[in-house]
């Protein structure tokens, strides 16, 4: 099993920037990749970003590509999200995902992540 613990959500004005951080524990050499999705009230969950947790490739969603920069720190087993020029559209429940293989060949699929966090909330006002 692996457990995921996430921090860094908050209220932020418009314009503004937040960077959200997950931390992985128990059996982390099963863990291939890593992703942010996120979910708004009365939405459907949907991808942000991943990350190859060995080489390091990442992938976004359009609606954030050029704000948000995933990045990770493999001796810390962690993850962050760096959300920058936010907007109140970004507002949802962050969610931090881990998987192995299949997540890294289908890194946008919630299917391919079995470990889930349980979230920490994004609102930006405007």
């Amino acid at each position: 099993q692996v457990q995921l613990v996430e921090s860094g959500g908050g209220l932020v004005q418009a314009g503004g920037s937040l960077r959200l951080s997950c931390v992985a524990s128990g059996r982390t050499f099963s863990i291939y990749a890593m992703g942010w999705f996120r979910q708004a009230p009365g939405k459907e969950r949907e991808f942000v970003a991943a990350i190859n947790w060995s080489g390091g490739m990442t992938y976004y969603a359009d609606s954030v590509k050029g704000r948000f920069t995933i990045s990770r720190d493999y001796a810390r087993n962690t993850v962050y999200l760096q959300m920058n020029s936010l907007k109140p559209e970004d507002t949802a429940a962050y969610l931090c995902a881990a998987g192995g293989a299949v997540a890294v060949t289908t890194p946008r699929r919630e299917s391919g992540y079995p470990y889930w966090g349980q979230g920490t909330q994004v609102t930006v006002s405007s």
